[in-house]
Formats: structure tokens, sequence, C-alpha cells
């Protein structure tokens, strides 16, 4: 099921994740990755806390990032989140991270859902699909 959920959230950069120059640190962003999915599915209806009470995890099973400018110490930061597709047990995700209005990476997730006891991979659970599904994108087949 492909989908438009967007959701947006704001983060400012802190001293201890910059290098001397005030730089951030490029491993950091995959936590601002996490802290954006992590809000985005709080705002959909469904927190991890939720999920993993009910023996759900969901680990990410794939990461890319495109750095295009650098983030600074006391940068806000703009996290834009897409929930792109479910897709079987795999829900991946889009992001790009802005300071001003301006662009400074693109990065993509996927995640997979997963029962705890045996870290197998599993269907999405009904009620979160029923949540996405208030987003799904309708794609109209024209003849050519």
């Amino acid at each position: 099921m492909k989908t438009n959920f967007k959701h947006s959230s704001k983060l400012r950069v802190r001293y201890g994740e910059t290098d001397q120059m005030g730089y951030c640190y490029y491993g950091n962003y995959a936590q601002y990755l996490e802290v954006g999915r992590v809000e985005a599915l709080r705002s959909l209806g469904m927190s991890y806390k939720s999920l993993e009470t009910r023996g759900i995890m969901l680990p990410v099973s794939s990461l890319t990032v495109n750095y295009k400018l650098p983030a600074k110490y006391d940068d806000l930061l703009c996290i834009k989140t897409t929930i792109v597709e479910l897709r079987g047990p795999r829900l991946l995700f889009e992001y790009t991270i802005e300071i001003d209005g301006k662009e400074i990476a693109t990065a993509t997730t996927t995640l997979v859902f997963v029962g705890k006891k045996d870290m197998r991979p599993i269907q999405a659970p009904s009620d979160f699909t029923a949540l996405l599904k208030k987003h799904e994108i309708i794609s109209s087949s024209l003849p050519d």
C-alpha cells in the first residue's frame, strides 16, 4: 500500500553532537531520523511503545542518507518524514532535513515488523494498517 502520510518534527543540534569546528557528526543523523519516524508514527496514532508491549518490534533493515550541507551547533532542524509504503512486513520512510527551509539532507529507511520472541518478519498489525489506509494513494490506471 502506497501512502502519503507526512509529519514534521523539529530539534536543535546540541553541542555534544558536534566536532571542534561546530559541525554535526554525520552519525547523529540516524538518531534524528528516528526522532522523525517515532513522532510520525505517534502522529499517525500508533506509538513504538504500544507495538512493543504487544510483542511487535520494528528494526531498521536499511538506511541511506544523502548529505548536502552540514548542520552546525544550535541549528534548528526540521525533519520532514513521509511514510511512503507498507509492503508486506516492510515499512518504507523518506525524510528531508531542512534548516530555515533549506534542504541539508535526504534519507530513506526500511523497517520490518517482527515478532519479539523470534525476531521473524510478520505482517503489520491490522489496526496499524487501518490507520495507514486513511492515507493510501490510489493510483489510477489510464489506458495507453
